[in-house]
């Protein structure tokens, strides 16, 4: 690694994922960073911590398995090297096939990770102008205020869809002769279950539908995304909803009558020590008092008392497409490039790919080397080529998923196969993407 009077420099605005991982990967690459975070000079009315990387939603990096998207990409960024990846594994919690974390303790390590690291100086400042280049803008998206202003002055007028976190209670306050431990179709134990049956499932949507929502004002319109939809609006599609989707009990038994239940609330650890669970995919905008009310319902959680009630927040993304290309870099001002839930990826691992893509890339560009291409084939680059090259009508933000990863040239007969033989061409590709910056960085 060079010293610093021998590399360039580049300034990376933002300190959550995107920014963190893009900082880590340009001072890995001996390019002198300056961090700008503008916490706890102040906060965004998300943030509840000074902690870099801060999780604000649940606290699972989703699905580890090659056969899901998301485990293809987070297995991709493992192999790069990516800081966020394995902050995400040192941390990590029991989830059946997820790959979750000690809220806390990840943001704590991620903090160390960055302000320990030699090449990379932080600066507590709020940022209120868009940057010249070389700069990594991770902002997020709750960028708001002059940033925005000046961002849509370059680009033009930002999008946004409203975003929601699920509730997280304390266990000791759960009343687990009601509750069974367990995974579905018998991975481990590693959730807390709360069964229903018919009539209970039946009383509880009715409630939930009728309960009262906390306002958005009135010039804002409700553009909700579908990925982190509150459970009052999916329960309000039809009754049977929620069974078919956060609530169904497939893969699970309860071990006290030796049958499935006819629906069943999820409760997953948020903490190491295991004293705070997040009810899983009860993302919600209820006003506090009804969500004690409504969720109280739940068996089990009648006297459950809340660490965090959930919250709903809006989210505001560029409309990317033709304005990024697919390393995140600005088309009209080189060195200029965005990462994070600001360019129109949605998620935790997605948003430290775009920033792990962005970070190497200008790395490169300041070292005077070529552009290493991913290709659509790997999960990272098929992101960038979301981002940068869509061609609807009405972009919106883009979970990692094998419908937007170059398919196989033959066709292949059964889902998992196919996407195992995706997740082998994406990975052997991603190894020689190593082995090129790992040859060059010598």
């Amino acid at each position: 690694m060079k010293s610093r009077s021998e590399t360039p420099a580049a300034r990376v605005i933002g300190a959550g994922l995107a920014g963190c991982e893009a900082a880590y990967q340009l001072a890995e690459r001996g390019v002198s960073v300056l961090l700008s975070e503008m916490r706890p000079k102040k906060r965004s009315p998300a943030h509840k911590t000074d902690d870099f990387a801060e999780l604000v939603c649940s606290n699972s990096l989703r699905s580890d398995r090659l056969e899901n998207g998301a485990g293809l990409l987070k297995e991709e960024l493992r192999r790069l090297g990516s800081l966020i990846v394995s902050c995400a594994d040192e941390t990590r919690l029991p989830a059946g096939g997820a790959l979750a974390v000690d809220r806390e303790g990840f943001a704590k390590l991620v903090t160390a990770r960055v302000r320990e690291h030699p090449n990379i100086t932080v600066v507590e400042e709020e940022v209120t102008k868009l940057p010249a280049p070389p700069c990594v803008v991770a902002t997020g998206p709750l960028t708001e205020g002059k940033l925005l202003e000046s961002i849509e002055a370059f680009f033009g007028e930002s999008l946004h869809f409203y975003d929601a976190a699920a509730p997280v209670v304390m266990r000791e306050s759960l009343d687990m002769e009601k509750i069974f431990e367990g995974s579905r179709y018998g991975r481990g134990s590693d959730y807390l279950n709360c069964p229903m049956d018919e009539a209970q499932y039946f009383a509880f949507v009715r409630e939930l539908v009728a309960a009262k929502r906390a306002p958005l004002h009135s010039f804002e319109t409700p553009r909700v995304f579908e990925g982190c939809m509150p459970v009052e609006v999916m329960a309000a599609r039809g009754e049977q909803t929620l069974a078919y989707g956060p609530l169904k009990p497939v893969g699970l038994v309860d071990p006290r009558t030796g049958r499935r239940p006819y629906a069943v609330v999820q409760l997953r650890r948020d903490d190491a020590a295991g004293t705070l669970y997040n009810i899983v995919g009860f993302q919600t905008n209820l006003l506090f008092p009804e969500q004690k009310r409504v969720f109280g319902m739940i068996p089990g959680l009648e006297r459950a008392e809340f660490a965090r009630y959930g919250v709903m927040h809006r989210n505001t993304f560029l409309n990317s497409p033709g304005k990024l290309d697919i390393c995140f870099q600005s088309v009209a001002r080189k060195g200029l490039y965005f990462a994070g839930q600001l360019t129109g990826v949605e998620g935790y691992v997605e948003s430290a790919a775009s920033g792990a893509l962005a970070g190497i890339d200008l790395a490169r560009q300041l070292l005077g080397q070529p552009r290493v291409d991913f290709t659509g084939g790997t999960a990272i680059g098929a992101l960038g080529r979301y981002v940068s090259q869509y061609a609807g009508h009405d972009f919106q933000p883009m979970n990692i998923n094998y419908g937007i990863v170059e398919g196989l040239a033959q066709r292949v007969r059964g889902k998992q196969e196919r996407y195992g033989r995706i997740a082998a061409r994406a990975l052997e590709t991603i190894d020689g993407v190593r082995a090129i910056l790992s040859r060059e960085c010598e």
